[in-house]
């Protein structure tokens, strides 16, 4: 299969924890030809979808990990059969766009996760449909409505709507008096809703990251934050461990698989916090090379099996 990755520039990646380098050199150990580029040289030309791409060749080793080749006009429509989409958010109106772009040729080349179930799934809004196995949670824009869930929750968490690994996410507790600021605050740089959700006491023993692959859980990382913080995330400061699944954990992977399946969505990322779903990641969930790390369950490889069973029918 010949694969194009979506993403960041590769050079820049953490080759010791970064989940789409984990992808990248499972699909090289498999002999796929890999090409990168980046979504803002996606161009949509009289129906066909093109992008400057450069292949690559990747290594183990830091700091000399990537070789590139000759950048080259790609039709993705006909040039690949899978494409990688694993640029980091914001979800932004760039990122919007870019999944319609992707949407021209998907499935005719797979896009993993689809494109427009992307789209239509940010990580804050899916987990709202499954109501019995999220916390109290209310999205808007509405400081009275705000207001009114703090008032009635007490001790909460407030983050964008739109935002990603931790950033703008703080916990007010019943007798804050700041919830009004902070959402004026928000409102001058963005036109987005903010979550407010109920604050999960469990989340000082961690944040679980479960992975699925076409929605069967394959394993669990948790990311225990600082002492006294609220954030679990890896990038501000979180912890990674190993951890095992509970029967929680199970009855939470079984009610959302079916949907996951329908939708496209083979690489997923949960998080939990005690008994509670708080997140469904969609985007470019993280944790492979964690998990690979802790427990021997190559994530990224299960991916690929998954994508082989829809591109090579004899696989």
């Amino acid at each position: 299969m010949k694969v194009a990755i979506q993403m960041d520039p590769i050079e820049g990646v953490n080759i010791a924890s970064d989940t789409t380098w984990l992808m990248a050199m499972e699909a090289q150990d498999r002999g796929y030809p890999l090409w990168v580029y980046d979504f803002r040289t996606l161009a949509l030309d009289e129906g066909s979808l093109y992008c400057r791409a450069r292949p690559v060749t990747l290594r183990q080793v830091e700091g000399d990990h990537v070789t590139f080749g000759e950048e080259v006009k790609l039709d993705l429509g006909k040039d690949v059969d899978v494409i990688l989409m694993r640029q980091d958010p914001p979800f932004d109106m760039a990122y919007v766009t870019a999944t319609y772009l992707l949407e021209t040729v998907h499935p005719q080349t797979l896009v993993v996760n689809d494109p427009a179930q992307v789209r239509s799934a940010p990580e804050k809004l899916l987990v709202t449909h499954f109501p019995d196995l999220t916390p109290p949670t209310l999205i808007s824009s509405d400081p009275v409505a705000l207001v009114d869930f703090h008032k009635r929750h007490g001790d909460v968490v407030l983050k964008p709507l739109h935002g990603a690994a931790g950033s703008g996410v703080v916990r007010l507790k019943a007798d804050d008096p700041n919830l009004e600021a902070l959402i004026e605050i928000h409102a001058t740089g963005s036109r987005d809703p903010l979550v407010i959700q109920k604050f999960l006491p469990a989340v000082s023993a961690g944040d679980k990251r479960i992975l699925l692959v076409d929605g069967e859980p394959v394993g669990a990382i948790n990311r225990v934050p600082l002492k006294d913080q609220v954030r679990s995330n890896l990038r501000v400061g979180g912890t990674a461990a190993p951890v095992e699944l509970t029967p929680r954990d199970l009855e939470i992977c079984a009610a959302i698989g079916p949907t996951l399946r329908e939708r496209g969505l083979i690489f997923v990322g949960i998080d939990v916090i005690g008994d509670w779903m708080t997140e469904i990641n969609v985007t470019s969930p993280t944790g492979a090379q964690q998990l690979k790390q802790f427990s021997g369950v190559d994530a990224a490889a299960l991916m690929w099996d998954a994508i082989e069973t829809r591109r090579i029918p004899s696989a």
